[in-house]
């Protein structure tokens, strides 16, 4: 139950980041209404949607270079929603740290058989499989020393989570800056426009602000959820990566004090090299 309230904790937070920007673009089109009930400005509202106002003629009205804009905007957009897909995929507790692998290494240490633990791990590869085999492989240096292997492992896989992760974090970086880009442009046609003795036309120059305003707010429509996407990966990347590390210390904890005895066939060569 307590997985299914995170689960719709963390839907109900993307779905609210999500609609907020999408709202406010609606918002920019609704009318002005005045204290008597009456909408402000109407005559105005008549002539835009005479000429063309919607977003459609926002986006292919712009001019090329504002339709370039707006088509990184939209391949921004779709990027981030990729990757957040690809790294909600990715970052899962099953995935990263079975449960059959832990149940497998879990009786072999139990049992005493490291060999065993070890054909576990690569059967069965994973993260957590990584962080074991690590340790495992440094069992007969010592306690320390497979404890600086799990840490650096640890430190190893999640730099790889991380790697992943970080196009979420350039999707969101990207869309202000592409907003930020069209703000520009829309607000270098509206000097333009008064520079060519268009001061006159109030239509034009309002048609030209709003271009501006809209790659604006397109770029935080982008930027808004997917930063909150990449925090909410991120931090449940760094929380299992702690939980792996953790597990593979309770592991672990049973060869502390443990001496590794040399094996049949180094006996018989130290013997003969003493002889």
């Amino acid at each position: 139950m307590t997985k299914i309230n995170k689960s719709l904790a963390v839907l109900a937070i993307f779905a609210g980041t999500c609609a907020a920007p999408v709202a406010a673009l609606n918002s920019f089109g609704q009318e002005i209404v005045g204290e008597d009930g009456k909408v402000v400005n109407s005559d105005a509202k008549a002539a835009s949607s005479s000429t063309g106002g919607g977003f459609y003629d926002i986006v292919f009205g712009s001019g090329i270079v504002g339709m370039l804009l707006w088509f990184a905007l939209f391949a921004d957009g779709m990027l981030a929603i990729y990757f957040a897909i690809d790294c909600a995929i990715l970052i899962k507790p099953e995935k990263l740290m079975p449960g059959k692998l832990i149940d497998k290494v879990q009786k072999a240490m139990s049992e005493g058989d490291i060999v065993a633990a070890m054909e576990a791990c690569q059967s069965t590869p994973s993260a957590m499989s990584n962080i074991l085999s690590s340790a495992f492989q440094h069992v007969e240096e010592g306690f320390d020393v497979m404890q600086e292997a799990v840490n650096a492992a640890s430190d190893l896989e999640q730099e790889k989570l991380m790697q992943r992760l970080n196009w979420i974090s350039v999707c969101s970086n990207l869309g202000p800056s592409l907003g930020l880009l069209g703000t520009v442009q829309g607000m270098i046609l509206t000097f333009q426009a008064l520079a060519s003795g268009g001061a006159g036309d109030a239509a034009a120059l309002a048609n030209s602000i709003g271009q501006a305003l809209w790659t604006t707010a397109g770029g935080l429509c982008v930027s808004i959820p997917s930063i909150t996407v990449f925090y909410a990966l991120r931090n449940n990347a760094n929380r299992l990566i702690l939980r792996m590390t953790a597990v593979t210390m309770e592991f672990l904890n049973g060869l502390r004090n443990v001496e590794v005895e040399p094996s049949a066939e180094e006996v018989p060569a130290e013997e003969t090299a003493q002889a």
